[in-house]
């Protein structure tokens, strides 16, 4: 039991670096296409597609750590599937 807690800790502290990391590379990356664009050509601001796009995409990923926690589609709902269908077969 222990062990499983701790996999499952290590699972997320996993996932969370994941997020983390791409969210530092989002801001970086983000920074220096606008310090880029407003040197070399400040009349066309492009950059912000490449904000905005990847933007939802760092907000869908933190909505299914933070909010969703693996609720939809994730481990827990494989868990209840899994003994929703066991109990079904033991039922028959």
């Amino acid at each position: 039991m222990n062990e499983e807690r701790y996999e499952k800790a290590k699972k997320r502290v996993e996932e969370l670096k994941k997020f983390y990391g791409n969210l530092v590379t989002y801001v970086v990356i983000n920074v220096v296409l606008i310090i880029i664009i407003l040197v070399t050509n400040p009349g066309s601001l492009w950059f912000y597609w490449v904000t905005i796009f990847w933007g939802i995409g760092i907000l869908l990923h933190a909505s299914k750590l933070f909010i969703l926690k693996g609720k939809f589609l994730g481990e827990e709902w494989e868990e209840k599937k899994i003994k929703e269908i066991m109990e079904k077969e033991k039922n028959l």
